[in-house]
């Protein structure tokens, strides 16, 4: 390694700049989920765009491919010990504009913080479902609220503005105008054309929902994923929900009626009045016994009690699926793996609602596809850190079963990190138009530590 280009790297970022010897090295890479890790041949902890920019220029002029860690939850494949990983969490910036009612966010920021900003003048962001879950990286994948997705689509689909620095190291500010065809393929093409910095997205006028979830007894899994179907047969755009079948550990910090045992539970996000979504709830309140019913209504800020997902890091490997429907013999597969007579392995299986907006072509084209989907399935398993090979199929008997052959770029797993994989996630206009991108602005494949999109040869 040339001693004058570490030397250039040293004296150019503010940050942390880690090598394996260093203190603080392990804690840098440090994951959510924990079946993927990192060694890189070095950490750039980027404080800004110009610690970005130096640590592509010392990528760029060493050849060497170059992997972004916004805020823990990615990236999906493991960054080698010749990789530059860069690091984002320490760029925390937002900026809400209540008049014109959007957000700008820096690369590090986490959805809790502009959820909790917007909230103060009234507004929402398309949030994920988790405050912990990155804006940035779960918006380039296209990113499905759980409280106002089949309201208002994708939140790719209201990005304004974005901030990239390419592999030639220089910052672009690309928007529709200066650059149609890289805004097109940022949104939905991931993080395969540049390390973004910033973007700037639309907020909604919502305070309130009316939300949660409804918990039922395993054995009454038939009863109540017939009730969902029925519920979402007819469901009006501003009703966004998912079933979930949850297998629990035994284990002081899982609520009782949960502990060790099947549960199903239906979650709900109504963006309307609290009668009107009584009324649109009440089938499923007579579907069977209700264990737990938190469904009322509630503040916006609070949408991240719709799910309660983990907060702490673990291991857990992860399948997804895309369904055309809910058909019978696609409930019939998901009872058989994943009801109360299965004795799989997998730890939870979520089905959710898409159609509403998300079918729908955004005011400007992007790179994501697959609106006609009705649904997405995502089966999760926990596992111990040190038997994810052990564990790596666990997941794949129900997913390949429901497969109809597509995929979906915001639904993709480490298990979906080859290139055929992540071409089954774009019809082959738009997967010609992201190569061509990807081709202009990073020929050499830089950026590959990613469901990677590969230059044309």
């Amino acid at each position: 390694m040339p001693l004058s280009s570490t030397s250039l790297l040293l004296s150019s970022v503010k940050g942390p700049v880690l090598f394996a010897e260093d203190d603080g090295f392990a804690d840098e890479t440090s994951v959510f989920n924990m079946t993927v890790a990192h060694h890189p041949h070095v950490i750039v902890g980027a404080t800004g765009v110009a610690d970005v920019q130096a640590a592509v220029r010392f990528a760029r002029d060493l050849d060497l491919p170059v992997a972004v860690l916004n805020t823990g939850h990615g990236p999906s494949v493991s960054a080698s010990e010749e990789t530059v990983l860069i690091t984002t969490r320490r760029m925390t910036g937002v900026r809400i504009d209540s008049v014109r009612q959007t957000a700008r966010v820096e690369a590090g920021v986490r959805w809790g913080q502009v959820v909790e900003e917007a909230a103060k003048v009234g507004l929402a962001p398309l949030a994920g479902s988790s405050p912990q879950v990155g804006v940035v990286g779960y918006t380039l994948g296209g990113g499905v609220s759980v409280a106002l997705g089949r309201a208002f689509g994708y939140a790719a689909d209201h990005v304004r503005e974005i901030e990239v620095v390419t592999a030639d190291g220089e910052l672009r500010h690309v928007t529709p105008d200066s650059d149609a065809d890289l805004f097109f393929a940022l949104r939905g093409g991931r993080g395969n054309f540049g390390v973004v910095t910033a973007m700037e997205f639309s907020l909604f006028p919502v305070r309130e929902l009316y939300a949660g979830a409804l918990h039922f007894p395993g054995d009454s899994a038939r009863e109540v994923l017939q009730a969902y179907k029925r519920f979402t047969s007819n469901a009006p755009d501003e009703l966004t929900s998912s079933i979930v079948f949850l297998r629990a550990p035994d284990l002081p910090f899982v609520p009782e009626f949960m502990r060790g045992k099947l549960t199903v539970s239906i979650r709900i996000s109504y963006l309307g009045s609290a009668r009107d979504g009584e009324s649109l709830v009440a089938p499923l309140r007579a579907a069977a016994p209700v264990l737990a019913d938190t469904v009322t209504m509630m503040p916006f800020s609070n949408m991240a009690s719709i799910t309660n997902d983990p907060t702490e890091p673990g291991a857990a490997v992860e399948h997804f699926a895309i369904l055309d429907e809910l058909s019978p013999s696609a409930m019939e597969t998901i009872l058989d793996i994943a009801g109360p007579d299965s004795d799989t392995r997998i730890t939870m299986v979520n089905v959710a609602h898409l159609g509403g907006a998300l079918g729908m072509p955004p005011e400007r084209a992007n790179a994501v596809g697959r609106r006609d989907a009705a649904f997405s399935l995502f089966a999760l398993t926990a596992v111990p850190p040190n038997a994810v090979t052990a564990y790596k199929n666990v997941g794949l008997e129900l997913t390949d079963r429901l497969t109809s052959g597509r995929k979906h770029p915001g639904y993709l797993s480490p298990a979906d990190a080859s290139v055929e994989s992540v071409r089954l996630a774009y019809d082959e206009p738009t997967y010609e138009r992201l190569q061509a991108a990807k081709t202009l602005h990073d020929p050499r494949n830089m950026f590959r530590c990613n469901h990677n999109i590969p230059p044309r040869a």
